[in-house]
């Protein structure tokens, strides 16, 4: 499908017409979610939300308009709309993303609920939280915020993705309870962990170049492939999870379409579990669960 050319927004149009505008350009390129990312984008571009929206259809852009011709020339090349405004909305909080990291999406909100379904159920006031490829530390500053007696660290290989997600504990104000390490996988871990979580790359290499544009050409491939079969992460991080889990704790994996077979295999083959699976948004198996079951919980 053809591209539209990139709309030319003056300062004296008003945001009414505009936004109008911007959407009918987002559909004719095929972007199904057009109503919503032209709001967010032209609310972004002017610094407005979306009440001021509403209330001054009839107001011109201003000194925004450029601002916003900008966004909409860089979505219509289908960047994400939390690409070009540089932050995500995730759970209970809004994370900065960038270049480095995977876009955190609604899906992976299911780790989330889990964790939270778990402490819930075996309470106590000190949970220590492990998670592997943090990536912007969505997951890790979700579960601090919903447990305030937690502490946890995150790991990521990726130095650009270290940083973000320490930012982002920061601008939670979460630094004190949360650690950030730069470290390949499991490697130089010491402890237990009462919850283990990871939303690991599990895309098979061959399978990236059939993803949506927004995922293929903008998240980095580092947090995507997941190599030949998409398992190789799981097969790396999995045998080293009991010695860092605590008794009775919880593991929460995230896993693509048509891995929770496997993803389960290799679970029950590492250790003695109780393994049990969540469905996403979308009625998706999106989150294997293995629970230590053989000791009590300390």
């Amino acid at each position: 499908m053809a591209i539209a050319p990139p709309l030319d927004f003056g300062a004296a149009l008003l945001r009414g017409t505009t936004l109008s505008a911007l959407v009918r350009a987002l559909r004719e390129a095929g972007i199904d979610s057009a109503p919503i990312d032209g709001r967010v984008l032209l609310c972004a571009a002017l610094g407005i939300d979306h009440a001021s929206l509403v209330r001054n259809p009839g107001s011109p852009l201003g000194p925004g308009a450029a601002t916003l011709a900008s966004f909409a020339s860089r979505r219509l090349r289908r960047e994400p709309v939390s690409r070009i405004i540089g932050r995500r909305e995730f759970w209970r909080a809004r994370f900065k993303i960038g270049p480095g990291v995977l876009d955190p999406r609604p899906d992976t909100e299911t780790l989330v609920e889990a964790v939270l379904d778990h402490a819930a159920r075996f309470p106590r006031e000190n949970w220590r939280i492990l998670d592997l490829g943090t990536g912007s530390g969505a997951v890790l500053c979700s579960a601090l915020q919903s447990l305030p007696g937690s502490s946890g660290a995150g790991v990521d290989i990726s130095f650009d993705a270290c940083a973000i997600a320490r930012e982002n504990l920061a601008a939670l104000g979460l630094e004190s309870r949360g650690l950030i390490v730069c470290g390949d996988w499991t490697n130089a871990l010491r402890g237990r962990f009462h919850v283990i979580v990871s939303n690991p790359p599990y895309v098979a290499s061959g399978a990236i170049a059939r993803l949506e544009p927004e995922v293929r050409d903008h998240d980095p491939r580092l947090a995507l492939d997941g190599g030949e079969d998409g398992l190789a992460a799981y097969r790396e991080i999995i045998p080293a999870l009991p010695g860092l889990l605590a008794p009775g704790g919880l593991i929460a994996l995230e896993v693509g379409s048509g891995q929770y077979p496997a993803v389960e295999s290799l679970l029950c083959g590492s250790f003695e579990c109780q393994v049990e699976v969540r469905l996403d948004l979308n009625r998706r198996r999106r989150v294997v669960l293995a629970r230590d079951g053989t000791r009590a919980e300390t």
